[in-house]
């Protein structure tokens, strides 16, 4: 059996929307059909019903993504109820493990024409309470918010591997010798390269606001913050430490969809690809060091490729917290810091879990067709101890 290559034709997203912001009042499911819907439009030559299947990431699905939201998204779209949807959940990597599982499918030629993307509301993430051992329970019941993090936590997982998310983020600082002001300066660096590319009209090609949500960009980009600023902010997982919500990645709401497709499929939309499809890995890590999931990710995916750090024209890496990216940068010596969030990263711009991946994926995509050829990287580190990786090149 031949494996096809796999391109990359669109990739979209929504403007990414601050927890309880402009974006709250926007089911899940909506968003997630706004850019499947508007992926569709921009390619009118190719008829819907050619779509294979529809991959969605989506890393709740306790509330209104629940039951499928791909298929969901899928109806609310406008599609033929003849093409099917399948949501995956591999937490933060989510988004760009839909990518890879549809560019797998077209890849053995289970599928020649595939979208793939993410979504996820965490302001519209529900309160969920336990069903009780028996029924009529006298006393109270325990509430438990799905918007992120451990939650009816399995007794039998050793408490180290437990810890909160910005926890492990200090576990890195702690580990790599992260300071404050390091950590605060690469937040205040991802403010200033989201706004600008805002500004140049950067994000003009992929971003698609949704109707009646006045938002046309990036809610949480702080343009005007300072370092003194950030540097008046407290500690906010342990006393005396170093993650702020500062340097840290904000709670977010928003969508991202990619179409793909095979020769074939290419020729149906009559479009040139953005990129193409190399190589992606993943790798598990210690749960409480998460945020160093990237590092083996990441050289797996470029050794794949029969790539190096120095041929890479553009990497998108998930901005979760200033600790973990710098942690993971000190690891990739060989690698150019000015190939890394050209346009800002998730401390700016957001990191709404289950689309994070599908952004990064497009984003790189986007550049690329900007630059006219090279090699792009997308990588995430993932909550409970991953690392995801994709190689792109145009």
């Amino acid at each position: 059996m031949s494996i096809r290559d796999v391109y990359i034709v669109d990739a979209v997203r929504t403007p990414i929307g601050k927890f309880g912001g402009a974006v709250a009042a926007v089911r899940p499911d909506d968003l997630a059909a706004h850019v499947v819907r508007s992926l569709v439009d921009r390619t009118p030559e190719l008829d819907p019903a050619r779509i294979d299947d529809v991959y969605f990431g989506d890393a709740n699905g306790a509330g209104e993504d629940n039951r499928d939201v791909a298929r969901m998204a899928v109806l609310l779209a406008g599609l033929p109820v003849s093409v099917p949807g399948v949501t995956v959940n591999r937490l933060c990597g989510s988004g760009l493990e839909a990518v890879i599982q549809a560019a797998r499918a077209i890849a053995v030629g289970d599928a020649s024409v595939a979208v793939a993307g993410g979504v996820e509301s965490m302001s519209r993430a529900p309160w969920v309470v336990q069903k009780p051992e028996r029924a009529f329970p006298a006393g109270h019941q325990q509430m438990y918010s799905t918007t992120l993090g451990w939650r009816m936590t399995n007794p039998k997982m050793p408490a180290e591997w437990t810890v909160a998310l910005g926890e492990g983020a200090e576990l890195i600082a702690d580990r790599h010798g992260i300071t404050r002001e390091q950590q605060d300066a690469f937040a205040l660096d991802s403010h200033r390269k989201a706004a600008e590319a805002w500004a140049k009209g950067h994000y003009d090609a992929e971003v698609v606001p949704y109707a009646g949500v006045d938002l046309a960009r990036d809610e949480c980009i702080r343009e005007s913050s300072t370092p003194e600023a950030l540097a008046r902010l407290k500690p906010a997982f342990r006393a005396g430490g170093s993650v702020t919500a500062g340097n840290a990645s904000p709670l977010n709401d928003g969508a991202a969809a990619l179409l793909l497709v095979d020769e074939e499929g290419l020729r149906a939309t009559g479009r040139e690809p953005l990129a193409r499809i190399r190589s992606s890995a993943v790798t598990g890590i210690e749960p409480q060091l998460f945020g160093l999931g990237p590092v083996e990710a990441v050289r797996r995916a470029l050794a794949k490729a029969g790539k190096g750090f120095g041929d890479l024209t553009t990497f998108e890496l998930n901005e979760a917290f200033a600790a973990q990216s710098l942690g993971c940068l000190a690891q990739w010596p060989d690698l150019d810091p000015a190939v890394v969030n050209p346009r800002g990263g998730a401390i700016a711009i957001g990191h709404p879990l289950g689309a994070s991946g599908a952004r990064l994926a497009g984003a790189v995509a986007h550049q690329l067709a900007a630059a006219g050829s090279g090699t792009g990287l997308a990588a995430l580190c993932i909550g409970v101890g991953q690392g995801l990786a994709l190689v792109l090149e145009r």
